[in-house]
């Protein structure tokens, strides 16, 4: 049953008709000076859904943008990534007069046998939709509006043989500088980062000590719900701040608590394995193997 509340655009030549805006050059790459949108309050009221990239800019807008469990404003640049079948939500309370920014639309079909069609997945960003937006630096800003304007340049000439290739290298060079800036992004957050530590050490001590065996092991998506995280956005802040993703953390976990039972108590590899939550404990014993270079038992023997 399709959710009323929930509009889904399947076309960029209907986005352009749904906002009132002229016919696409290309049905299936636009880019959107956003100064020229008009917000509706009825649309408040609704979710979308896109069948195409929206990768965004933009600055001043008066109003809130529902990025999955988190809200963003506008009073600075602010640059987000919507992959095709993603929901979001944008509440603008009146359009105000300075407002600006650029929306670039890209069909999947328009980078359909370009090499970027099959790593334009690998930008973890287009992922966050339901986390964390990118905010811009001045400096920051003015690289990505430039890279927009070149797009804006290519799109308004006579289309071509070499404007798809022209287009898509340049939306290249912007997924390239935006990968630049998220990781910027991380490195400067360090306090909230390592609060997110801080709080993945606490969840992981409460589940190793609380007879895991009958939870089972932590899996990554588990640990990415438990603190609000989607998992390819806590990877990679984990991995920016400490190295290791979030697998890493929790086998580096299980491998200290197992240690400290092979060493304080009496209980075998398997009934260790069995409490850490593992199946199989041939499954623990080439883990803890493989992170430390002996077998359980083996590193029992070196504390006798």
């Amino acid at each position: 049953m399709v959710n009323p509340q929930i509009q889904r655009i399947k076309s960029i030549k209907e986005y352009h008709q749904l906002r009132g805006l002229p016919r696409p050059e290309h049905p299936l790459v636009s880019l959107v000076d956003y100064s020229t949108i008009k917000h509706s309050p009825d649309n408040n009221k609704k979710s979308w859904v896109f069948d195409f990239y929206l990768i965004a800019l933009k600055k001043n807008m008066i109003g809130k943008f529902k990025y999955g469990q988190q809200e963003y404003d506008f009073d600075e640049g602010t640059m987000f990534f919507i992959s095709p079948g993603q929901v979001f939500r944008i509440e603008v309370n009146q359009d105000a007069s300075d407002k600006s920014g650029w929306m670039l639309l890209i069909h999947p079909d328009f980078l359909w046998d370009m090499p970027l069609a099959k790593v334009i997945k690998k930008y973890e960003y287009f992922g966050y939709s339901v986390n964390e937006a990118l905010f811009l630096s001045e400096k920051e800003e003015d690289i990505i509006t430039g890279i927009l304007q070149n797009i804006q340049q290519e799109y308004h000439e006579n289309i071509d043989k070499f404007s798809q290739q022209i287009i898509v290298s340049q939306i290249e060079v912007l997924l390239g500088y935006a990968d630049r800036f998220y990781n910027r992004q991380f490195i400067t957050r360090k306090i909230a980062n390592h609060q997110v530590l801080d709080r993945l050490e606490v969840l992981l001590h409460e589940h190793f000590n609380d007879n895991a065996n009958w939870k089972g092991l932590p899996t990554v998506q588990h640990v990415a719900m438990q603190l609000n995280f989607s998992p390819d956005y806590l990877s990679t802040l984990l991995k920016v701040t400490t190295g290791l993703n979030t697998q890493q953390h929790i086998h580096e976990k299980l491998i200290e608590k197992a240690k400290e039972k092979l060493a304080t108590t009496s209980l075998s590899a398997s009934e260790i394995a069995y409490e850490l939550g593992f199946e199989h404990p041939q499954s623990f014993s080439k883990l803890f193997k493989s992170k430390t270079n002996l077998s359980p038992l083996a590193f029992r023997q070196s504390f006798s």
